[in-house]
């Protein structure tokens, strides 16, 4: 199976690509999900190893273990910018704020298998319905994290936050968003959380090395 060319037409060096691991993972014992090994490599530079070509820049927003994902993926570490493990928002919030670029892509560290054409497909449906957020749909439902958003958002994502709200879905419905449609894509959304998961995505990892 060859992979679908990356498109040119899209401002690659307007977007920071940003790894999402700054979860509790509580299903899997509070793991930290971007450290588990998958294929005898980490997940998060699993992710950062198809998201790097995509975009200008990259971050990892984690709560935990800061140094070490520094060091697995060479580039800023950012931290939720509310305490308490709040929630992607207020990773997206953080990213935002650190990120150099007008808008940034959010990627979950447990998802190592994304598309090549991830950001060109987001920007598309962005630019093409002039939308603030473009998401990222599994031709079933909404894949919340995998996202395009303008970095102008970090002021009603904090407003969002201060107010106690936490629910990505219920934020996205107050602002423009864009659907980009991935349903023949559907290895990007698999991810880890039962060791049969992990058994599933190296295998899944190894046939796409041989395509």
């Amino acid at each position: 199976m060859d992979a679908a060319p990356i498109s040119s037409d899209y401002p690659r060096d307007a977007i920071t690509g940003v790894v999402l691991a700054g979860g509790r993972a509580l299903r899997m014992g509070g793991e930290d999900k971007g450290l588990i090994s998958v294929a005898g490599e980490a997940m998060v530079a699993h992710a950062l190893d198809r998201l790097r070509p995509q975009v200008g820049a990259v971050l990892i927003n984690a709560n935990r273990n800061a140094r070490r994902y520094a060091a697995l993926g060479g580039c800023d570490v950012v931290a939720d910018c509310e305490g308490d493990f709040a929630g992607p928002l207020a990773g997206m919030a953080s990213a935002m704020q650190r990120a150099e670029t007008p808008y940034i892509l959010t990627v979950p560290c447990d998802s190592p298998l994304l598309a090549p054409d991830l950001a060109a497909c987001l920007f598309a449906a962005l630019a093409g319905e002039r939308a603030e957020i473009s998401v990222a749909h599994d031709g079933d439902r909404l894949q919340p994290v995998f996202a395009l958003l303008d970095c102008a958002l970090h002021g009603a994502i904090m407003d969002y936050l201060a107010t106690g709200g936490r629910k990505i879905d219920t934020w996205y419905a107050q602002r423009r968003v864009a659907l980009a449609d991935f349903g023949h894509r559907p290895d990007m959304f698999l991810n880890i959380n039962t060791p049969e998961d992990r058994d599933r995505l190296e295998a899944r990892l190894a046939a796409h090395q041989r395509c």
